[in-house]
């Protein structure tokens, strides 16, 4: 287990900020499956768009469970600070700064991964941010700007000097975005070259996996992305197998009904029916890709405009599937 400032962390697995996934609700749900640490979905260092419905809803953090850690991005030092200041007056207890994302529409605005490029103006950020709030300040980043340019541990080193608390590494450079295999001797030489508390990320989808990578590279954890998008228990899974060696059976269909329905209800109660039942369709897409025979419902399920008629629609198709396990038992 690790701290990240005054927050101990109970175990090694933690969500990743996913833009448009991490959102209150999921957040949520995770912790109930295991993460021992979530990060809100990225949010604007341009406080001028916080009144925006998106920003709204990422800058709501009724009711959660502490610590608060929200993500922010951005390239201009000042308006980082500003951001990070006004995020712990909303309630933030940790700011992690995104210098991770490679997605065009943020790198073109020299913000996420983009920075990398730049480590002179990665050193004013990290300072002007770590200055301006008395909260742990994280990072998030990838190994470096291109294969021919991982500069990884410079960046590492440089966060540490500014007052980081933790650090969160994907193992692929900006110009991968995500093609081809994470890799991790980078996130490995992160770890020897820095004292506080390093996080690995990237490719990381089952118990055996998060387990080789923390051996491989000396993480304090590992952080989980798209691998739980419709797999929230993979974080009960991974940790109980990295404290007793044992492998947790899959979830019923019964459980994941369950799951699944107190997730999409939240998302009804967050967004409201209009948003929410939008919302909800990537969401129960997620959670379909891995169920035999379900490309026909969600098809239909995509066209449903009802909250109570997604709940029915959810609530046959499991009824549907247990009925079908039985009768092959």
């Amino acid at each position: 287990m690790f701290s990240i400032g005054p927050y101990h962390v109970g175990n090694q697995v933690v969500l990743a900020p996913m833009a448009g996934v991490t959102d209150r609700p999921f957040r949520q749900l995770c912790r109930q499956q295991g993460a021992g640490l979530v990060v809100s979905e990225m949010v604007t260092s341009d406080t001028r768009l916080w009144n925006s419905r998106k920003s709204q809803t990422r800058l709501n953090h009724t009711g959660e469970t502490e610590p608060r850690s929200v993500q922010i991005a951005g390239g201009d030092p000042q308006m980082m600070a500003d951001a990070a200041r006004m995020n712990v007056d909303r309630g933030a207890q940790i700011i992690d700064i995104n210098m991770g994302c490679p997605a065009k529409k943020v790198c073109k605005k020299a913000a996420g991964s983009a920075l990398l490029k730049d480590e002179p103006l990665v050193g004013e950020i990290l300072q002007a941010v770590t200055a301006a709030v008395n909260v742990p300040v994280t990072l998030k980043i990838r190994t470096g700007w291109s294969t021919d340019h991982r500069n990884g541990v410079t960046i590492a080193r440089m966060a540490e000097d500014a007052g980081i608390a933790a650090l969160a590494v994907h193992g692929r450079t900006r110009a991968c975005g995500y093609r081809g295999e994470a890799e991790y001797d980078t996130i490995a030489a992160i770890v020897e070259a820095v004292s506080i508390p390093v996080l690995a990320n990237g490719d990381i989808d089952n118990p055996h996996k998060a387990r080789a990578v923390l051996e491989h590279t000396g993480a304090s954890a590992v952080m989980i992305g798209r691998a739980a998008q419709g797999r929230p228990w993979i974080f009960r899974e991974i940790d109980h197998f990295l404290r007793t060696g044992t492998l947790l059976p899959a979830p019923s269909p019964q459980e994941i009904l369950h799951i699944l329905s107190s997730h999409l209800g939240e998302l009804h109660r967050f967004y409201g029916d209009f948003m929410g039942v939008r919302i909800a369709r990537k969401h129960v897409g997620w959670y379909m890709k891995t169920l035999a025979g379900s490309e026909p419902f969600r098809k239909t399920f995509n066209q449903i405009e009802e909250a109570s008629e997604q709940h029915a629609s959810v609530r046959g198709f499991f009824e549907r599937l247990i009925t079908k396990e039985e009768k092959a038992a």
